[in-house]
């Protein structure tokens, strides 16, 4: 499968921005899908997944109650709508799928490119 992210940007802080990550292939239905983002001189880290069903979600703590992680298997595309934003959200996010993956990046098989989002204070 192939990724493609989207809908980053420069935003102010408790402004709100919806990113998408839409797939290729017909086994997206199948993958779990992620968010991770990764700020300047910083590790990548876990935002927020959810199951192939739609069903089950998981989100890191630094954003649970402001991002919300969802997706439409008719339209190949998973989402992630940011509310609140603060300057410490400023990031690249990348979506990824796998089949089952964790919190950790490498248990991840497939990325996107990656989007920048920018939050001003």
């Amino acid at each position: 499968v192939q990724l493609q992210a989207s809908g980053g940007g420069l935003v102010q802080a408790g402004g709100s921005l919806r990113l998408s990550c839409a797939a290729s292939g017909r086994s997206f239905r199948s993958y779990s899908m992620a968010w991770f983002r990764q700020a300047p001189g910083k590790e990548r880290e876990f935002v927020a997944s959810i199951s192939w069903t739609g069903g089950s979600t998981d989100y890191a703590n630094s954003v649970k109650g402001r991002f919300i992680i969802s997706r439409d298997n008719a339209k190949n595309t998973a989402y992630l709508q940011m509310n609140s934003l603060k300057p410490e959200d400023t990031a690249v996010y990348y979506c990824a799928g796998q089949t089952a993956g964790q919190r950790a990046p490498s248990s991840w098989g497939y990325w996107g490119q990656g989007t920048l989002v920018t939050v001003s204070s």
